[in-house]
């Protein structure tokens, strides 16, 4: 994915905190739309944008997804960053 559409899926607000909630496990959908005073069908929207931007995956249960980070795409970041400052 490229590193354009990973930093505009971080420049929502709600993104970043969907996955700072990750940062602890896997979450459902349901689960992480609760914790939000907006729609679920927003919140769904928001999770669809941090995955094209493959920052999380997803796995279903039964009748349930469950969502967790992808933590190789932000370690590609933190190396970008790395070496825009300089990499030492």
């Amino acid at each position: 994915m490229s590193l354009q559409t990973t930093l505009r899926a971080l420049a929502d607000p709600i993104r970043r905190e969907i996955l700072g909630m990750l940062k602890t496990g896997r979450l459902s959908a349901g689960e992480i739309a609760e914790r939000f005073p907006v729609t679920a069908a927003s919140v769904s929207r928001h999770l669809s944008v941090l995955r094209e931007a493959e920052l999380i995956r997803d796995t279903r249960v039964g009748k349930y997804i469950y969502y967790e980070l992808n933590t190789s795409v932000l370690e590609e970041i933190l190396l970008w960053i790395g070496d825009l400052k300089g990499g030492k």
